[in-house]
């Protein structure tokens, strides 16, 4: 796969199979935008898929959140070019979360239960052809064999509260134990001699078992061409792309972890006085967040200097202004990280989520996701303010300082008019 800055772009012109086994990069040129626009919309699918598994979703409502976050992410104009946008958008991907021992472990587990939800969404025929690409060396049990083994079969089905029980006329796999963990697992495979019988509608284990070991071993592979070639072959091109895409990995809430790292520390802090907080009030901010995770010695001793720095208190004393918009979408979080822009890093189901507690609704989250997606996000910011605020923002939104104080004046003259 190459990239180029060029407008042209060859195309995959071989017959690939809707599941790709992302087996080697494709003979492609594609542009720098689309290499980053790519990426970002199958993170998204990930990221959502992601979302699920946290929240407990049944394995039915995760085989159908799946789909429904493939087939609005995925999509592209030119019909034809929706598979070369699915594997582009892998090899990109692979780049990015190929680098430590904690994104690989997300990526890898994240891809496989996408593997496994679009399999499960196949039709048998393509399943078959699937794993006879991966060169499964299974075949179906025979009919004798079937009927000396059937009723442990069905014992297993009725332990599992299956409706229907296997019959005769069932198609099964006889293959080592250790190839179908998860089931075994779960016990819902019958086992004999070291080998586990599979139903066909439980193939989607065996195959998401060898696809999980071809990504596994490619991302060692990939990560060692990182390191040692591509990193600083690309420097000026893809890896500054790479270092904003791994930003999109972010951590859990900082008021749930009532930590922030340094980048957040000077994103919020900033903006905090900007808005007017003064230097010990700002000291007994943080002390009350941070004392909850680190302790109020540690405090004291390792962040209450930085948050003088900020204020022009120590150090070369410089006063630090709050960063404007353009500086905070052009800044690059990483593994676990709160900073940035929330338009540009949130995956579709946050910013939705976040939108709906700041109360925007109906046409209007449409709009703003429809803005975000273009990668407009200044203007998807603008569209909240005005869903929230009930008035137009003619100069649109420049500096998360002036949506403060814009919002506030518009507050006040609500209370003023009620009053």
């Amino acid at each position: 796969m190459q990239v180029v800055r060029s407008q042209t772009k060859s195309f995959i012109k071989d017959v690939v199979p809707t599941l790709p086994l992302y087996r080697s990069a494709p003979a492609v040129e594609v542009r720098l935008e689309e290499f980053e626009l790519f990426a970002l919309d199958r993170l998204r699918v990930l990221k959502g898929i992601s979302d699920g598994l946290s929240r407990g979703k049944k394995p039915d409502e995760m085989q159908k959140l799946a789909i429904e976050l493939w087939k609005t992410n995925m999509r592209h104009p030119q019909a034809s070019e929706v598979v070369n946008k699915g594997i582009i958008s892998h090899f990109v991907l692979r780049l990015v979360y190929c680098r430590t021992e904690d994104l690989r472990k997300w990526f890898l587990s994240m891809e496989t239960a996408l593997f496994r939800y679009r399999f499960m969404n196949e039709q048998p025929e393509p399943q078959r052809a699937l794993m006879e690409e991966f060169d499964l060396p299974y075949k179906a049990v025979s009919g004798s064999e079937l009927e000396s083994v059937l009723d442990k079969l069905v014992q297993v089905s009725r332990s599992l509260g299956a409706q229907s029980q296997p019959t005769a006329n069932d198609i099964f796999f006889k293959v080592p134990f250790e190839e179908v963990p998860e089931l075994v697992a779960s016990r819902r495979v019958f086992i004999s001699k070291g080998h586990a019988y599979i139903a066909r509608n439980q193939v989607v284990s065996l195959v998401a078992t060898q696809f999980r070991s071809l990504l596994s071993k490619a991302l060692i592979l990939t990560n060692r061409k990182w390191t040692t070639t591509i990193a600083e072959q690309e420097k000026d091109r893809l890896t500054p792309i790479v270092e904003a895409l791994s930003s999109s990995y972010l951590g859990p809430d900082y008021s749930e972890d009532h930590h922030l790292k340094h980048g957040g520390r000077m994103q919020l802090g900033l903006f905090l006085k900007g808005v007017g907080l003064k230097l010990d009030d700002a000291l007994s901010f943080w002390k009350a967040e941070f004392s909850q995770k680190v302790g109020a010695e540690r405090f004291d001793k390792e962040y209450s200097y930085g948050i003088h720095h900020n204020y022009g208190r120590e150090g070369n004393r410089m006063d630090y202004t709050p960063y404007s918009c353009q500086k905070i979408i052009s800044s690059t979080p990483g593994v676990g990280d709160h900073h940035g822009c929330p338009y540009r890093y949130f995956s579709e189901e946050n910013l939705r989520a976040a939108l709906g507690k700041m109360g925007v609704t109906g046409r209007a989250v449409g709009d703003v996701m429809d803005k975000a997606k273009n990668r407009h996000y200044q203007l998807a910011c603008t569209l909240t303010f005005e869903a929230i605020h009930g008035s137009s923002c003619d100069a649109g939104i420049n500096h998360p300082n002036q949506y403060f104080n814009d919002s506030q004046i518009i507050i006040k003259s609500k209370n003023q008019s009620t009053a």
